[in-house]
């Protein structure tokens, strides 16, 4: 060793040595902490992407189970179409039979009065069906013309009636559920003119 200018060189080269070295260290350090937020990044990268393959999986599997719900409902629909009026069908179907035993014994019989009671007793059993299914007429005799549910076709001068009622009733109008499926055919009275 020396103790001159050497042992002041070894002195200062020491320090220098350290730094350089602690230098290294440090960067070592950056590099390694870098590594390991690049080791993390990429773990959680992975993991988005798995996550997300998963969600893309789900979404294919509702998409198709929407489109299997979809066709299920468009083949009820259908159906509900072709046999959505099977109950109508089948009510009204002894109401046929009711007027071909009617007609059958008018056929048999010279008495026209049993005839119209079987005819009148068929209507009535058809009107009953009818209402079961929400359909029901429209009151038009005697009432005030309602343009809403009566067709006037014609006007006849009255005395005997106030002018907007309706005094006849050529074809009957109904209602199903509050909707007007077809209005009343009638004549309404008008003042007589008198002069």
């Amino acid at each position: 060793m020396q103790n001159d200018g050497n042992g002041k060189k070894i002195e200062e080269e020491a320090p220098a040595h350290e730094e350089k070295v602690s230098e290294a260290h440090e960067e070592h350090k950056k590099k390694k902490k870098k590594e390991e937020i690049l080791e993390e990044l990429k773990q959680k990268l992975e993991e988005k992407e798995k996550e997300a393959g998963e969600l893309k999986e789900r979404l294919l599997y509702q998409q198709a189970d929407f489109e299997n719900f979809k066709k299920l409902k468009a083949k009820e629909k259908q159906e509900a179409l072709k046999f959505g009026n099977e109950t109508l069908v089948k009510d009204l179907l002894p109401v046929i039979d009711n007027l071909e035993r009617a007609i059958q014994h008018g056929c048999k019989s010279e008495d026209s009065k049993a005839i119209v009671e079987g005819v009148e007793l068929t209507l009535n059993s058809f009107l009953k069906v009818l209402e079961k299914f929400g359909v029901t007429r429209v009151d038009a005799l005697e009432r005030e013309f309602d343009p809403n549910v009566h067709e006037a076709i014609a006007q006849e001068a009255r005395e005997d009636k106030a002018p907007g009622t309706v005094v006849t009733e050529l074809q009957k109008g109904y209602i199903m559920d509050g909707r007007l499926l077809r209005p009343s055919m009638v004549t309404v009275a008008k003042s007589s003119e008198k002069e």
